[in-house]
């Protein structure tokens, strides 16, 4: 379906790109009667893995009978997809319907001068989803957290529990060059005595969020060490591939877990609730397969160094002889660093210039890679290059900017329909 003019409107903010900071959001939020407020939320942070536990927790509150909000970024084909109620895509006619209602508090507010300048496109689509569940009158809203956390547009609400999956070098620009600068950042979502469980990390990230739990009063849970609950996710077969899964698996499982022991906010989530919603999760365009001319095509949404570390893990052991790579990254991505994380599984790379303005270009990759001592060419339509890489008699994989497995993922699922 064509987006409306609404949703246009929407898309037509990213031109403004991204900003930091609160008081649209609380403008936005009070216009609109203060939406976030009418269920209760569960808020996800940290570099990577967080759509993966959002996907998992929204699954087990799913499986034990609440209706559900689900909203993450990006999206991989539609804007639809950063949506889901009851575990599907909202429908384009609904979102448009509270796309309009966010345009016309938009307005309004500027014309009363509450908003100085348009909200971001992030800060607008939030919104939305706040309107969205609102509508749909869901039980809980499991909310993904953009960039960072402290100043990022979910961290609006006051969650009933929170969870920090991981803390890596990402977005330095905006969150700062060391480890502890990150953590402090995402640290933000921390409210007092709201729970927060964190996922594995350095020790110098960890220590953040410990102090800034113990600081605001909120119950603190770091699954790492924790046998007993690796044990109880080790019974459970997981949906999602990877060893790192593993990780998300333990974080996902521990806030369900703390949530059904609270019981406070009316959420109780059973045993045979949680195993449902790890064991099903579905998170696409993260080491999923699809097949293209006969030949399988792994797409990993990797697109920062400790991404292509996860998915070089996995490549160790399920292509041991090597892969051909097609790659594609942002240019304020750390791509030399991502491509040395990738080097020990690449027998060859096609480089290609993912769909966004942002893009490397497939020639400057490819004397990045070379430099990595990477045997690459150089295709710049991502389509093409993925045609090459499957003329190799090695497994294809394609990674390195979600831009870029959006395109190729839309493109083969195409393929698969006709």
């Amino acid at each position: 379906m064509t987006p409306g003019p609404a949703t246009e409107f929407l898309f037509s903010l990213e031109r403004f790109g991204m900003k930091f900071g609160l008081a649209n959001m609380a403008a936005l939020c009070d216009a609109l009667g203060h939406p976030e407020r009418a269920c209760p939320s569960i808020l996800i942070g940290g570099t990577n893995g967080k759509g993966s536990v959002a996907a998992m927790v929204d699954g087990a509150l799913r499986a034990q009978g609440y209706a559900t909000g689900r909203y993450t970024s990006p999206h991989l084909h539609r804007l639809e997809e950063r949506f889901t109620v009851d575990g599907r895509e909202v429908e384009t006619d609904r979102l448009e319907a509270s796309a309009v209602r966010v345009r016309t508090v938009v307005d309004r507010l500027l014309a009363s001068g509450r908003l100085e300048a348009l909200p971001t496109f992030f800060e607008s689509t939030t919104a939305v989803a706040f309107d969205l569940f609102r509508d749909a009158r869901v039980d809980a809203a499991v909310l993904e957290v953009g960039l960072g956390g402290r100043l990022d547009a979910t961290n609006v609400v006051t969650p009933v529990a929170t969870a920090i999956v991981s803390i890596d070098f990402d977005h330095q620009a905006q969150l700062g060059d060391t480890l502890t600068s990150i953590a402090a950042e995402k640290a933000g979502i921390v409210k007092p005595g709201v729970p927060v469980v964190c996922g594995p990390m350095p020790a110098e990230a960890m220590e953040v969020i410990a102090r800034t739990a113990a600081e605001r009063g909120a119950p603190f849970t770091a699954v790492e060490g924790d046998d007993a609950l690796a044990a109880r996710v080790a019974a459970i077969p997981l949906s999602l591939a990877g060893a790192h899964q593993r990780r998300n698996a333990a974080v996902a499982l521990r806030l369900l877990e703390i949530l059904d022991a609270d019981g406070r906010h009316g959420l109780r989530v059973g045993d045979a609730a949680r195993q449902t919603g790890l064991a099903t999760a579905r998170w696409p365009g993260r080491l999923e397969t699809l097949a293209h001319r006969g030949r399988p095509v792994l797409l990993d949404a990797a697109h920062n160094p400790a991404g292509a570390r996860a998915l070089a893990s996995y490549l160790l052991s399920a292509a041991p002889g090597g892969v051909t790579l097609v790659f594609g990254a942002m240019k304020d991505k750390a791509v030399a660093e991502m491509l040395h994380e990738l080097a020990p599984v690449v027998r060859a790379a096609v480089c290609t210039t993912a769909p966004s303005p942002r893009a490397m270009a497939a020639a400057e990759l490819l004397e990045l890679a070379r430099a990595q001592g990477i045997e690459a060419a150089a295709v710049d339509d991502p389509m093409a290059a993925v045609d090459r890489a499957c003329l190799s008699p090695h497994p294809v994989a394609v990674a390195g900017s979600i831009f870029l497995i959006g395109a190729v993922r839309e493109r083969l699922a195409r393929d698969i329909l006709r």
